[in-house]
């Protein structure tokens, strides 16, 4: 992990009023360290914490990628029940979910029409509207 990595997720971390402790800063700069966003599961996360000699438990990586959604930092993307990725870009955009490798990408929100909504149930407010694509090759 670069000096620069481990400062911009720091960084991130400070930003959102994150305790800054050194997993979740180890944990930041594998996620936004070079300035990309990424989609990961938990279990990817924990592959490459542990590829990168990060001494980190699974359910470490669970419980940070939590806080990192309690702060806004990353946005849960559900694609089966069982399923989830955690994405660093955290505006609204729809995802493609690559069935054939497991692999979830933004799919260009500009080619994205959503023209109208059902009403809420009395009681209730859409709290937001995710969009996942799956795709299959052919």
């Amino acid at each position: 992990m670069t000096p620069q990595a481990t400062t911009n997720g720091t960084r991130w971390l400070n930003a959102a009023g994150v305790r800054p402790t050194r997993q979740r800063v180890a944990l930041a700069a594998l996620l936004i360290g070079d300035g990309q966003h990424r989609h990961v599961t938990a279990e990817s996360l924990f592959s490459t914490a542990r590829d990168m000699g990060e001494s980190v438990s699974l359910a470490t990586v669970y419980n940070t990628l939590r806080a990192f959604c309690d702060a806004g930092l990353v946005q849960e993307v559900k694609v089966d029940g069982a399923k989830s990725y955690f994405d660093t870009n955290t505006h609204d955009h729809p995802h493609f979910y690559w069935e054939d490798d497991n692999v979830l990408t933004d799919a260009p929100a500009d080619q994205l029409e959503i023209t109208s909504l059902p009403e809420a149930p009395e009681g209730a407010e859409i709290a937001s509207v995710d969009v996942v694509i799956r795709l299959r090759r052919t």
